[in-house]
């Protein structure tokens, strides 16, 4: 018999990963709707990623009592998840260090290219009036 966890999709990005397990690490009874407006997702989406990260087992959600006498849930990080998260924010910092190496060669394109367009704008003759 196959696991749940082989047949479910787990199509979560690392950045939505990384943002998802650092906002529940540091506050774990935000609320998903909460959650859905601090990373501009759909609450469907924020419902799912959940999901996913409790079939993982990174994820643990507990019953409590709020403020306004709902019952809500606590959203707590499992040993497990407090490793994917190291894991996850090494690839998310890997992928941004990349994305800067490629901005800054992208710079310098620019910058020669503007080199050699005023360069070659003071070269030209006036234009004939």
């Amino acid at each position: 018999m196959r696991s749940t966890i082989e047949h479910i999709p787990v199509q979560i990005n690392d950045e939505t990963r990384y943002h998802l397990l650092k906002l529940l690490e540091a506050n774990p009874s935000i609320s998903q709707r909460e959650i859905s407006d601090e990373l501009e997702l759909s609450l469907g989406k924020v419902n799912y990623c959940l999901q996913a990260l409790m079939e993982r087992g990174w994820v643990k959600a507990r019953n409590f009592k709020n403020s306004k006498n709902k019952l809500a849930y606590m959203y707590v990080l499992t040993p497990s998840g407090l490793e994917e998260k190291a894991r996850v924010t090494y690839r998310f910092l890997r992928l941004k260090l990349e994305e800067i190496t490629e901005l800054q060669r992208e710079i310098e394109v620019l910058r020669d290219e503007a080199k050699r367009a005023v360069t070659s704008n003071k070269k030209a003759p006036a234009p004939a009036t």
